[in-house]
Order: structure tokens, then sequence, then C-alpha cells
């Protein structure tokens, strides 16, 4: 069985905030073994730390937002909870001094970067993991997720855009492989209409083609072009990894999923948790 981690010392980064659009510093620290990821906002004096689990989840609208009992919020977290579990980090601190994780790159890179920097150790205490025992199923029309029994954990994703440039997509991705090489470059990705009507409720006022894939209806917007092949679909998966972290602890099973997005990842969390014979931790 494999032992906690945690990482080996501090450091920060600063960047745009896709929603808020002004500049925010990062920090990083390790944590005791067993205490788990917090999230604690460093602007903030008081009743300032949040738990990163899926009860604290408070808005899944174009990102995932957690909030503790006093009402203190970050929002934008999945990108770097993805890193933090595909780096195999169980344990940490993260610092912010505003609402949002600043968007970076619009990936979950940088934070890889942040974290390998930082250096990952072993904790002298097993790490426990969720093994999904029973099937368990969200649905809204056509979208759907699933968690199934499985020996490793892995995510079956689907997609399907009408829009020229993504298509149809589909990637089974499994733990064994690299989260790193092979899903963390993947970027989150918007289409210009969308856009403007989300900066008319006062949301992604950071947004570029700097931390983002941007879809005009004739195509691609970013001079580069995509870095990744099928990296829209990919980017789903580090969403979907993201969110399912806030389970606490690592899932052991298989995660089918059509369309899903940041509310049906959340849900499924719920209804995961909501009878005990649906898991065991081991």
């Amino acid at each position: 069985m494999s032992c906690q981690q945690t990482i080996l010392e501090s450091s920060s980064l600063s960047g745009i905030g896709l929603h808020i659009g002004t500049n925010i510093n990062l920090k990083v620290s390790p944590r005791t073994v067993g205490s788990g990821i917090y999230f604690k906002r460093s602007d903030i004096t008081c009743n300032n730390l949040i738990e990163a689990k899926y009860f604290n989840v408070q808005n899944t609208s174009f990102c995932t937002e957690i909030v503790n009992s006093f009402g203190i919020n970050i929002m934008t977290i999945e990108h770097l909870m993805a890193a933090i579990w595909g780096l195999g980090i169980d344990n940490i601190l993260v610092e912010v001094d505003g609402p949002e994780i600043p968007a970076m790159d619009g990936s979950s890179k940088c934070f890889i970067e942040l974290l390998q920097k930082c250096g990952i150790v072993q904790q002298r205490q097993q790490r426990k993991s969720i093994k999904i025992i029973n099937k368990v199923s969200i649905s809204d029309g056509e979208k759907h997720i699933t968690l199934e029994q499985d020996d490793k954990f892995s995510v079956n994703f689907s997609i399907d855009f009408q829009h020229s440039s993504i298509g149809k997509q589909d990637i089974v991705y499994n733990e064994v492989e690299d989260f790193a090489k092979t899903i963390s470059e993947a970027r989150t990705f918007g289409f210009i209409n969308e856009i403007k009507y989300l900066k008319t409720r006062g949301l992604a006022k950071g947004a570029s083609l700097n931390n983002a894939i941007g879809l005009d209806e004739d195509g691609i917007l970013n001079p580069g072009g995509l870095r990744l092949k099928n990296e829209f679909v990919k980017h789903k998966v580090l969403d979907c990894i993201g969110d399912l972290y806030l389970a606490g602890h690592r899932i052991i099973g298989k995660v089918v999923a059509y369309k899903a997005g940041h509310t049906m990842n959340n849900k499924l969390l719920h209804k995961l948790f909501s009878k005990p014979g649906h898991y065991k931790i081991v």
C-alpha cells in the first residue's frame, strides 16, 4: 500500500483570476500526515480556512467554487486540485490573497511545475482510498456520469460539440499514465459569444487567449492552435479529476462520462456518499 505524500517546502506564484480579472498571489505549503487538503484566504484574518471537500462546493457554474461555514469562498480550484492529484499529494495547504485561484495558462501545467519545484516527500502513514463497490450514476438528459467498480482509477470521457474544431472526441485515461505528460497541459476552452455573455454577468473578466482556447464560428483563435491531440476532451478529464478529488481521498473505480461537467461531477460525489454501500475505505 502506498504512503501519503506532501510537499517538501513552500513556494509561490502569481496570476490573473479567470473570472475576477485581478492579480492573485498563491502559496503552497506542506501539511502534516493525515491533515488533508485545505485552502486559506490570506487576505482575510479569521475563519479563513476551507477544507477541499465535495460538501463545501457552493457553485459549479463555469468553475468549481468552495465555501466554508462562515461564507468565505475560493473559486476555480479544479485545475490546481487536478495537479495535486496528478502528483500524488494527500496533504497540502493552498493560500490565496483573493477569492480565486490564478488561471495561469488555463491548464494544470503551471501548478504541476510549482509543486514539482517544491519537491514531493512521502509521509509515515499509509494512504486511504475510496473503493467503489456498487455503481453510482447521475444523468441529465443525454448527459451522464457513472462510477463503477474496478481495481484501479480510470476516466472514460466523451464529448460532442456542434463545432468543426471540436466535434466528437473521446479518451480513456488510466492512473498508471503520467498525468503531467498526458493530461496536465490541456487548456480550458470557451466560445467568444459565450465569453461576452459571461462578462455581462461579471464573470470571465480575466479570460483571454493567454489562459484559454478561444473559438468563434470559424475555428480556433489562438495563434498557436492546439497543444495536444484531443485537447478539448483531455481538459474535460482534467476538470473531472480535479472535481472528484474533492472526495477527500483517491478513488479506486472507473469513471464513464458523456458531456458531464462540474455540476454533475459534484452531484456524483454527493450520491456516492449518500449510502455507505456504494463504497468502502481501504
